[in-house]
């Protein structure tokens, strides 16, 4: 397993273009299960742990697909799927794999999916999928760890989401698209990725309306069919490097995503004494000489993403006050504070609100990454940190993020993988 060797204090300063989105790109190389007929591409597809996971299940399920990987393209034919079963050797590997069930669904009447896997942020029930698709006229049972689900064909329905769920909407995108039937998701995820699922899908001949609102329509069609499309840029890696920048005082410019996706981020940033502006296609944070406390409550987009939860409590760390960080979207988000402790942070965890007081300096230390996102914001404060660091169990990071080191190496910092 390698590890990051982090030498600090650095600041990051520069210019990046961000990958394409991760939590984009999963749910459509999943979708695309749903076209029978041709070859479908999918361009600006991040080469990451879990994209190659999800080739493997796709594979696996009787689909032709190849990655060039030099090309960032992904092509599917899924004619043929011999498979309806997806087993928990992949499975456990990620919880996205769990976007299988609509298509696999939709395509055979049947589908038998074993409970997901992924990182560890507490309890992640699925229990949205599927009650979802008991509305949609399928009948599902449990039995030693997998999912099966009957149903053909599905039928519309309203399905109702207590609270916001990205997968769960993306799934009963998958089984509505071509159901027998309207189809209406209340309380549907508003985040970009699913706009932009969306945008794959209507592309392909669904009619689907209402994307990045909490309503979304969906007409039935009898099929979809093969098409080329090109996967977002990833928000969550361009809202890392804005937080890296306020460490320092840095300066970067971060392109390939649009601003205003980040605009809780930026603007908490702002609270902090960054300086953020806003160009045509990018947009540049520059940090102050100390940061300002802050206080953050996640919440499901437009609110502040809990997957960069952990990197503005690195910055928190740091800054002249107390900040409070409140975590409403994950149980057991806070795994990270213990190793922020470590490089010598003022933490305290009660329930779901963890009380950071800024200290004068972080010191280096032996830490781990106990998921993608913890990594990333470990990372940041191994950055900000006076002295040597070992980052240890990052193939957590590298589901997420293509060759971090790389990119914080380009902005400055002082930081390379050691096997």
């Amino acid at each position: 397993m390698d590890k990051f060797v982090i030498n600090g204090p650095c600041t990051l300063k520069g210019k990046i273009k961000v990958d394409g989105s991760k939590n984009a790109a999963l749910p459509i190389l999943a979708g695309a299960l749903l076209i029978d007929k041709g070859e479908t591409v999918i361009r600006n597809v991040p080469p990451l742990r879990d994209i190659y996971t999800i080739v493997e299940v796709l594979q696996y399920l009787g689909a032709k697909v190849s990655y060039d990987r030099s090309a960032r393209t992904v092509t599917i034919n899924a004619a043929v799927l011999s498979e309806n079963t997806a087993p928990y050797d992949l499975m456990r590997q990620m919880r996205a794999s769990f976007l299988v069930l609509g298509p696999l669904l939709s395509r055979s009447g049947e589908a038998r999916i074993s409970l997901p896997g992924g990182c560890s942020l507490g309890a992640r029930p699925v229990d949205y999928h599927i009650r979802g698709f008991t509305t949609l006229g399928a009948s599902i049972s449990q039995e030693a760890g997998y999912i099966t689900a009957r149903g053909k064909p599905l039928v519309g329905g309203t399905v109702v989401f207590d609270r916001p769920s990205h997968t769960g909407t993306e799934n009963i995108l998958f089984g509505a698209v071509m159901a027998k039937g309207k189809t209406t998701i209340i309380n549907a995820a508003c985040d970009p990725e699913i706009v932009d699922v969306v945008q794959f899908l209507n592309s392909a001949g669904a009619r689907i309306e209402g994307a990045g609102t909490p309503k979304v329509v969906v007409e039935p069609v009898k099929r979809l069919k093969a098409v080329e499309h090109r996967v977002s840029g990833d928000r969550l890696v361009a809202g890392t490097m804005a937080i890296g920048a306020a460490l320092g005082p840095g300066s970067v410019e971060i392109s390939g995503v649009p601003p205003d996706q980040l605009s809780i981020v930026t603007r908490k940033l702002q609270e902090m004494g960054c300086t953020v502006e806003a160009k045509r296609t990018s947009f540049i944070v520059k940090g102050p000489k100390r940061l300002e406390p802050v206080s953050m409550t996640t919440f499901p987009y437009p609110g502040f993403p809990t997957d960069l939860q952990a990197c503005l409590m690195a910055a928190s760390a740091i800054s002249s006050g107390t900040s409070r960080v409140r975590e409403t979207v994950f149980v057991d988000r806070f795994n990270h504070t213990m190793e922020l402790r470590r490089l010598g942070a003022d933490i305290t965890v009660s329930s779901d609100e963890a009380i950071i007081r800024g200290v004068d300096k972080l010191y280096g230390a032996q830490v781990m990454a106990p998921d993608i996102r913890a990594g990333a914001g470990i990372a940041l404060a191994c950055i900000a940190a006076e002295g040597k660091s070992e980052l240890l169990r990052v193939y957590h990071v590298d589901r997420g993020y293509h060759r971090l080191e790389d990119k914080l190496a380009s902005l400055g910092a002082d930081i390379k993988r050691v096997s």
